[in-house]
């Protein structure tokens, strides 16, 4: 697989708190320019950035970066970012419910806005650089109960980032229908590649664009 293909695997993202539109235009831009899977924008840019490329795949987030916004408001958030032209949602699940064993509870929440996207992908951050290793089987299971699309390692903004022995864990602890999203330190082409052949359907990336296209 060549550097430009494994952009195909890239949700191009750009989620810091002060992006202007005009870093959100250029992000779009170059999502089209080199086909990544999608862009992955904060969900005040969602409308404008369906509006001037209405072909493009969005991504957004919900209840991001801590996770702990009631359930009712996240799936608002989530019924707005979908009215507004997201196709693709990236959840945040109650990290503190994780950390108390309440795991039912995540579940439910997992589910009502899995309900909430309807037909379009939804994407479930356990934030994994804070759960034990008994919290993230018990993650795997609750994305795969609730009807989940992908299990997402992290928001980025957390203590670490992906890890390829997250990767393995939950490669063996998900349903067979759920795919896996890296994120968070995915700086270089060879982490890129790194995920993808670990058996990432997804790589959060912010960096990955520039770097494909300087060694073109």
């Amino acid at each position: 697989m060549t550097d430009l293909e494994m952009l195909s695997y890239v949700d191009h993202t750009l989620l810091k708190a002060f992006a202007t539109w005009e870093e959100i235009k250029e992000l779009c831009r170059e999502a089209v320019e080199y086909k990544t899977a999608s862009v992955c924008i904060p969900p005040c840019y969602i409308r404008r950035a369906h509006e001037e490329f209405p072909g493009l795949n969005i991504c957004t987030v919900v209840g991001f970066p801590l996770g702990y916004s009631v359930t009712a408001s996240k799936v608002l958030e989530t019924e707005k970012a979908i009215q507004d032209g997201a196709s693709e949602v990236d959840m945040v699940v109650n990290i503190s419910d994780v950390k108390n064993g309440d795991y039912l509870k995540v579940e439910e929440e997992i589910a009502k806005l899995k309900k909430a996207v309807g037909g379009n992908i939804l994407k479930v951050i356990i934030e994994a650089c804070y759960l034990t290793e008994e919290e993230k089987i018990a993650m795997c299971k609750a994305v795969t109960a609730a009807g989940a699309d992908y299990i997402k390692t992290s928001t980025g903004f957390g203590t670490g980032g992906a890890t390829l022995e997250d990767i393995e864990l939950f490669k063996k602890h998900i349903g067979s229908d759920v795919k896996i999203k890296a994120a968070g330190g995915v700086r270089t082409l060879e982490d890129l590649r790194a995920y993808i052949e670990a058996g990432c359907s997804r790589v959060g990336a912010s960096a990955a664009v520039k770097l494909a296209a300087q060694n073109q």
